[in-house]
């Protein structure tokens, strides 16, 4: 169903759409604004006039003009997701948004210098939420919602292989590249089934939970900041200069298209160019 509160508030009926926690936020505001863009536009309420895709269309390109292009794709690719549960798929390819400029990748020197100042923190409990950043972040390219709610237990070896479960938004299973799987583990055993980053009561669902710890880091102040977006944009970015097939990097990076992959691809000599990322997605919704 729409979010509790989210139906009041657009107006809308009931719709099946399976979101919790911060999916459920972030669609009751995407929601309250297409309200707000329909009825200063004089259309009806209802689910089956603002979830049309024209409207929805309208919304994203006029309606949220002065928004960041990454921030209309954020929206529209909600709405559509509501709107694929009344009329199915969209039958035209949506205005292209360009996406937001990817994190630059950490070096392998910035990498080695992260892991050094997170080791370095005063306490057990910094030292070890600092590593699971690293670990989770470059290891397997977790986002920072993912990372807070990883548990111990989601975390395990199988066929020699170190895997974190994700839950959340975008459930997946992801493979630990490398060094970073068996230290990931020996962080996680010690977590049990508590949360292997910031254990205790929290509130989690806090947007800047992961940020807000990093920013509070004791660190050189002229070296790179530990962060989740350069450390999930690391984990990319090793995947494509691997020549990992693109059907398995979006399966383990939760990415819905490969064309969203190009702005990764830039930091990646020889990596695949937009046109090629496109084509692989047309490919496959012909199949």
């Amino acid at each position: 169903m729409l979010p509790a509160g989210g139906q009041e508030a657009a107006g809308l009926h009931p719709l099946p759409c399976g979101l919790s926690g911060p999916g459920r936020r972030r669609a009751d505001s995407v929601i309250r604004s297409l309200r707000a863009f329909g009825a200063a536009s004089g259309l009806p309420s209802s689910a089956a006039c603002l979830l049309d895709y024209d409207v929805i269309e309208a919304f994203c390109v006029t309606g949220l003009r002065d928004r960041a292009a990454s921030t209309r794709g954020t929206y529209r690719s909600v709405l559509y997701a509501l709107a694929g549960e009344i009329y199915g798929l969209p039958s035209r390819r949506a205005t292209p948004f360009a996406g937001a400029k990817a994190p630059l990748p950490y070096s392998r020197d910035e990498r080695a210098g992260l892991i050094s100042a997170a080791r370095a923190q005063r306490t057990t409990a910094k030292r070890s939420s600092a590593l699971a950043m690293v670990w989770s972040g470059i290891g397997a390219g977790l986002r920072p919602g993912e990372l807070a709610a990883v548990r111990g237990t989601d975390v395990a070896a199988a066929g020699g292989t170190v895997v974190v479960h994700v839950t959340g938004p975008v459930p997946r299973t992801v493979p630990v590249a490398g060094r970073y799987g068996p230290v990931l583990e020996e962080l996680a055993r010690g977590a049990g089934a508590g949360f292997v980053f910031r254990p205790g009561p929290a509130a989690r669902g806090y947007k800047n939970f992961v940020t807000g710890f990093a920013g509070r880091l004791a660190a050189d102040p002229a070296a790179p900041r530990l962060s989740m977006g350069r450390c999930r944009a690391s984990f990319i970015c090793d995947h494509l200069t691997a020549g990992t097939p693109l059907g398995e990097l979006l399966a383990i990076t939760g990415i819905c298209e490969a064309e969203s992959l190009a702005r990764y691809a830039r930091h990646v000599e020889g990596a695949p160019p937009r046109a090629v990322l496109r084509a692989w997605d047309k490919s496959r919704q012909a199949c």
